[in-house]
């Protein structure tokens, strides 16, 4: 089956591609599927919404099975931020490094033990009848005190996922990040859901 990735993040969209491959689902991009997919704005309070949002805007346009992500940092020191906000949490959206500096900053006080936090993953699938299909993923780990690591992307560098034995996510290789990553979480939940569907090829 082919399903259309709504996402302008191309490191975004080469992990979605990775993952739902090995599940059977063939992943397109807006230029694949001669199309193009108007930026859509994040307004939702959750993670769900703001997939949610991405995935109408893209069924909409297209006119196809459309499959969308919305995810962040959750840091329980400050209270579930940056959350939805994640990509612009230093004020630029997609700065990846200001966001970093930003949030180590906020945690310069907060010792070892204090700095649970977790990667959530929301995906919603909107199909053309109206159906919509929404799982969610997380990887709970800490914030480390500095950066370390030259993979992934987003707050990479400075997360130490519960799974991996003192690694930063952007430590691992791709093939160990998907192993536990919390939108490898997301999509094998979607991927369940999805078992039984009917769909057009």
């Amino acid at each position: 089956m082919k399903f259309l990735i709504a996402t302008h993040n191309l490191k975004k969209r080469d992990e979605l591609q990775r993952i739902l491959k090995p599940l059977g689902i063939d992943v397109l991009i807006a230029e694949e599927a001669g199309v193009e997919l108007t930026d859509v704005e994040e307004t939702g309070k959750t993670f769900e919404e703001n997939a949610r949002l991405k995935a109408l805007g893209g069924c909409r346009e297209s006119g196809l099975i459309c499959i969308a992500d919305d995810s962040g940092l959750m840091v329980d020191a400050l209270d579930g931020a940056p959350g939805v906000y994640s990509a612009r949490f230093a004020g630029e959206h997609g700065n990846d490094e200001k966001n970093i500096i930003k949030l180590l900053d906020e945690l310069k006080d907060v010792p070892n033990e204090k700095r649970t936090a977790r990667f959530v993953s929301a995906v919603c699938c909107v199909f053309p009848d109206g159906r919509e299909l929404v799982s969610r993923g997380t990887c709970e780990g800490k914030i480390a005190f500095s950066k370390r690591g030259s993979g992934g992307f987003g707050y990479d560098p400075v997360f130490l996922p519960d799974d991996v034995n003192g690694k930063t996510m952007a430590e691992l290789s791709p093939e160990e990040k998907d192993a536990i990553s919390h939108r490898r979480r997301a999509l094998c939940a979607f991927a369940e859901k999805l078992k039984g569907q009917n769909y057009d090829e």
